[in-house]
């Protein structure tokens, strides 16, 4: 037997939070404040890294070229520490955002996981819709591939999960309004791993592209920013 769609009464909201290259894989893929996400209970596996060596340098949206509006991109440095670039108003500071990423690695296939619980203080993030009780921890997900100086991000198709929690495939709860799409995935790490295994749960093209840059993050900034006005020139005293 199918499992039924929970409906949620239909509410205003704020709007999409901004994030700087929508917090890359976290407002896009995570999709943070947004209309659509899914949380999944559990890590992927039990072989989770905290770098991948490929990600070091400095990335930037490949699509800044056509809408230039200020600085977006990431900054992985030497201790594999993801910051990524905000800078709310163009020519203005660029703000760095660290963003706690764990990696894993899996048949041949590259995956991030990022814990709800490492985003305090970056976002506001809310409990699970419909879970109760409220886990500690929830999970996002999302697939990525380094091709040459090429980064692709797939974020998770929650329409496509949402379908497998509702046919009974997966174990989980789907929230959908008109306007709103919140899934949860239940299990451990074994199955989580399993899921992403047999089922094709991203998205089948990259949601976000970025390209490597060959400058360094300090020379980046100096491009981006306008230098502070210079002081007005004192005026010689009139002459009596």
């Amino acid at each position: 037997m199918s499992r039924p769609v929970v409906h949620l009464p239909e509410r205003a909201h704020a709007g999409r939070l901004r994030l700087p290259l929508a917090a890359l894989m976290l407002a896009g893929a995570v999709a943070l404040g947004g209309c659509t996400e899914t949380r999944f209970a559990a890590p992927l596996g039990d072989n989770i890294e905290t770098c991948d060596t490929r990600w070091k340098g400095l990335w930037l949206d490949a699509d800044d070229s056509a809408t230039p509006q200020g600085a977006s991109g990431l900054f992985v440095d030497a201790g594999c520490q993801v910051e990524v670039l905000d800078q709310p108003e163009p020519g203005g500071p660029i703000k760095r955002l660290h963003v706690p990423v764990n990696f894993v690695h899996d048949r041949g296939n590259d995956y991030l996981v990022v814990s709800d619980a490492q985003l305090k203080g970056l976002v506001e993030l809310p409990a699970p819709h419909a879970v109760s009780p409220a886990p500690e921890k929830s999970f996002f997900f999302v697939r990525y591939r380094v091709a040459g100086d090429s980064l692709e991000l797939y974020d998770v198709d929650s329409a496509r999960v949402a379908k497998l929690v509702v046919d009974d495939t997966l174990r989980g709860t789907v929230n959908k309004t008109t306007s709103e799409l919140h899934v949860w995935v239940d299990g451990d790490r074994a199955q989580m791993l399993d899921l992403v295994r047999k089922h094709p749960i991203f998205s089948a093209k990259p949601t976000t592209t970025l390209k490597r840059s060959r400058l360094g993050l300090a020379e980046y900034e100096r491009s981006m920013t306008k230098p502070p006005p210079k002081p007005p020139r004192k005026q010689p005293p009139a002459k009596h």
